[in-house]
């Protein structure tokens, strides 16, 4: 069976909080919460309009789980960082 990419994103919601989320489809998974659905995630909902300001493939489904524990644990400010590119994926899997 062939391993799927899986691909961290981050999408910026009206009222300037992030939401962060892991997939392999990251334009289907975007789609989902832009329709605000049963499948959207429940933080989204309400916050529109969406932006998605952030992907990034990962790799296998494990590191996506451990990178996006250590994206969430991120301030406001390093979220802000990571999306305008002054700290890197690469950045927090080594610490």
């Amino acid at each position: 069976m062939k391993s799927r990419e899986w691909h961290l994103y981050i999408i910026q919601c009206s009222d300037d909080s992030f939401y962060t989320g892991i997939t392999t489809d990251v334009g289907r998974r975007f789609h989902e919460h832009l329709e605000q659905g049963r499948k959207s995630a429940r933080y989204v909902r309400g916050r529109g309009p969406l932006r998605l300001v952030f992907a990034e493939k990962i790799g296998g489904k494990g590191e996506a789980y451990r990178i996006e524990k250590k994206v969430k644990g991120l301030s406001k400010e390093g979220k802000h960082r990571l999306v305008r590119g002054d700290l890197t994926l690469f950045d927090l899997s080594h610490k």
